[in-house]
C-alpha cells in the first residue's frame, strides 16, 4: 500500500497548483457575493434619517430572475429559457417577509434584519434592501432579491465512512412562486430505506404563521411530523406559538468500530404546546420567556429475526412536564462573503446568545417517573483582528432522576477563521463532548460521518470525545458555466473517544488524518449546498481500515 512519503508528495504537489491557480482569484469577497445596489448619495445617512424621524414611504420591489440579462455572460439562449422556464418568486411571498411597512419609523437596524430574513429563504440567493430617495419625510425603500433554481428533480449519490447514501427526489422550495416547498423522495442509507413526502409553509395564508409536515415510509418503521408555529422571526417580535407532534418508529443500530454490535426498535411520540413573550429589542438586546408543556414517550423492544438482538435493551421512557425557559439575544451581525459558502453573502453572529430551560415531569402529569430536566445552551461571535474571528458555542442537558444525574450531555466547540488572503481562508475546528449516565439508547461515535474524514463511519464510541480539525480554504473565481463556483482544501483531523460507552470500550487510541479535496458551491440552485470530494488518509490505521477514503459529500457549508 502507499507509503507516508507519496501521500505528502502528493499534497505538496496539490497545494502548490491550488496555489498558483488561485492567484488569479484577486477579489474583495464581501463585494463578490453580495447584490450591488449603491445608496444615492443625496440619501442621508441611517443617524440623520432617524434623527429626523422619517417614516417608510413607498416600499418598491425588484425581484429579479435567476440569471442577469444585463450580463453579456448570461445574456445569451440557454440562460434565457432556464429564466423563462423558472416562475419568479410572486411580490405577495417577498412582501409577506418585510418588518416594515408603509408608515412605519424608519430604522436601518430593521432593513439590515430584513435582508438577512430574506437571504435565510432556500428560493432567494442574495438580497438587498436599501433606501433610494428621501422627500418630505419619507424614505423610499427599495427591496431587490434575486431568485435560484428550485425545481429539483435528480438523483443523489455521497460517500463517508466508507459507505454509500444514495436517493431519488423531486422537491420544489417555491412552489409557483409562492414560497411554499414540496419534496417526494427515496432514498437509502446504512441505516435504511425510506418514501416520503413533506410540505413546508413559511406564511400560511399570507400571515407569520408557519406549517410543516412529513411522511416517511421506511424500511424499519414509520415517520408523521406536523408542526404549526407563529416563530420569533425578528428581534423585535412580541410573541410565539408553537404545536408539534411526531411519531416516529425505527431501527436503532449500535456500533463499534465501525460494525454494528447490536439493534432494537424504538418507537417514539413526541407533543408540544408552548408560547413565549417578549418586550422586542431594548438597547441591542432582546429577551424572551417561554413557557409549555410536552410529552415525550419512548418504547422499546428488541427487532423480530435480527442476527444482532440487543444485549441491554433500554428501559421504556415517558417524560411528560410542563416547562419555563428564558433566552436573551445580542444584535451583532456582520456580512461575510467566501467563508461558509462559496460566492454567497454569508451573515454571521457575533452577538451573546443565552438560552436556559428548567421542566419537571412527573408521574402526576402522565409520565412513569419524577424528574427535573434543564437544557442551557451559549454562543458568541469575537472579531479578532481585521483579519480573524472566533466563534464559541456550547450546550449542557440532562436530567435530575432520583436525586441522581442522568442523560448528562456537555457538549462545546470553538470555530477560529484567519483570512490571511483574500482568496485564502484558514479554519480550525475544536469540539469537545462529554456525558454522564447517558441513557443506554445513545451513543457517542465518531468516524468519517463526524469529522474523522479517514475512518469508517460511526468507529470509535465511549462517554468523552475531542476532534480538532485544521484546513486551508482556498476561493477562486473559477465559475464554469456561470453555474458553480470552485474551491479546494487541504485537511488534517485529529480525534478520538475516552470511556467504556453502553456496547462496551471500543477505543483504539487517538486517530488521526490527512486529506485535500475540491468544493462546489451551487450559486443557482436553492439546495445552497456545497458539494465536497474529498480524499482522505488515515495515519495510523489498522489493516482492516483501506489505507485511503473517497467521500463525496453535500453539505450545507464549506
Amino acid at each position: 500500500m502507499r507509503t507516508e512519503a507519496p501521500r505528502a508528495g502528493a499534497m505538496a504537489v496539490f497545494a502548490t497548483l491550488l496555489a498558483s491557480g488561485a492567484q488569479a482569484a484577486k477579489f474583495t469577497a464581501t463585494e463578490r457575493t453580495q447584490i450591488q445596489e449603491p445608496r444615492p448619495p443625496d440619501v442621508p445617512s441611517d443617524e440623520i434619517l432617524e434623527a429626523q424621524g422619517a417614516v417608510v414611504g413607498t416600499i418598491e420591489l425588484d425581484l429579479r430572475q435567476i440569471f442577469d440579462e444585463h450580463d453579456s455572460r448570461e445574456n445569451s439562449g440557454l440562460y434565457h429559457l432556464a429564466d423563462q422556464v423558472h416562475v419568479r418568486s410572486r411580490q405577495s411571498a417577498i412582501r409577506a417577509q418585510l418588518l416594515f411597512r408603509t408608515g412605519d419609523p424608519y430604522k436601518a437596524r430593521v432593513l439590515a434584519e430584513t435582508e438577512r430574513n430574506l437571504r435565510a429563504l432556500s428560493y432567494i440567493y442574495d438580497a438587498s434592501v436599501v433606501p433610494v430617495k428621501y422627500a418630505d419625510g419619507k424614505v423610499t425603500v427599495r427591496v431587490i432579491t434575486k431568485d435560484v433554481w428550485t425545481l429539483s428533480p435528480g438523483i443523489s449519490f455521497s460517500r463517508a465512512g466508507g459507505t454509500n447514501s444514495s436517493g431519488v427526489d423531486l422537491s420544489d422550495s417555491n412552489v409557483l412562486g409562492f414560497g411554499k416547498s414540496l419534496a417526494i423522495g427515496h432514498s437509502s442509507n446504512v441505516d435504511r430505506t425510506s418514501n416520503g413526502v413533506s410540505y413546508g409553509d413559511p406564511n400560511l395564508f399570507g400571515s407569520r404563521w408557519t406549517l410543516g409536515a412529513a411522511y416517511f415510509n421506511a424500511s424499519d418503521g414509520d415517520q408523521r411530523t406536523f408542526a404549526l408555529q407563529q416563530p420569533f422571526y425578528s428581534l423585535d417580535t412580541p410573541w410565539s406559538a408553537t404545536v408539534k407532534a411526531m411519531k416516529f418508529d425505527r431501527t436503532v443500530s449500535r456500533y463499534n468500530l465501525g460494525d454494528i454490535v447490536d439493534q432494537f426498535q424504538r418507537d417514539e411520540n413526541y407533543y408540544e404546546v408552548s408560547g413565549g413573550w417578549s418586550t422586542g429589542l431594548v438597547d441591542g438586546w432582546t429577551r424572551r420567556v417561554y413557557a409549555g408543556v410536552r410529552y415525550d414517550q419512548n418504547l422499546f423492544a428488541q427487532v423480530p429475526g435480527t442476527s444482532t438482538p440487543a444485549a441491554i435493551l433500554p428501559p421504556n421512557r415517558t417524560l411528560s412536564y410542563p416547562f419555563v425557559a428564558a433566552e436573551l439575544v445580542q444584535d451583532d451581525f456582520r456580512k461575510a462573503g467566501d467563508q461558509n459558502q462559496i460566492g454567497r453573502t454569508e451573515d454571521l453572529f457575533f452577538g451573546t446568545h443565552l438560552y436556559a430551560e428548567v421542566g419537571y415531569s412527573g408521574t402526576a402529569f402522565g409520565a412513569n417517573q419524577n424528574d427535573l430536566l434543564f437544557t442551557t445552551s451559549a454562543a458568541k461571535g469575537y472579531q479578532l483582528t481585521r483579519l480573524t474571528q472566533l466563534f464559541l458555542a456550547g450546550t449542557i442537558n440532562t436530567r435530575l432522576e432520583s436525586g441522581s444525574i442522568r442523560n448528562l450531555f456537555v457538549d462545546g466547540t470553538a470555530t477560529y477563521y484567519w483570512r490571511w488572503q483574500d482568496d485564502k481562508v484558514l479554519f480550525m475546528f475544536l469540539n469537545g463532548t462529554t456525558t454522564h449516565a447517558l441513557d443506554p439508547d445513545s451513543q457517542l461515535l465518531i468516524g468519517g460521518d463526524t469529522g474523522l474524514r479517514g475512518y469508517p463511519l460511526r468507529f470509535e464510541s465511549g462517554t468523552s470525545r475531542g476532534l480538532l480539525t485544521v484546513e486551508q480554504r482556498f476561493y477562486t473565481d473559477w465559475y464554469p458555466f456561470r453555474l458553480a463556483r470552485f474551491g479546494a482544501a487541504i485537511f488534517g483531523d485529529v480525534g478520538r473517544t475516552w470511556g467504556r460507552g453502553v456496547i462496551g470500550n471500543s477505543d483504539p487510541g487517538t486517530l488521526k488524518d490527512v486529506g485535500f479535496g475540491m468544493r462546489f458551491g451551487n450559486t443557482r440552485s436553492g439546495l445552497g449546498n456545497v458539494l465536497h470530494v474529498d480524499v482522505a488518509f488515515p495515519l495510523n490505521a489498522d489493516r482492516n481500515i483501506s489505507r485511503v477514503q473517497f467521500l463525496v459529500q453535500t453539505r450545507a457549508s464549506y
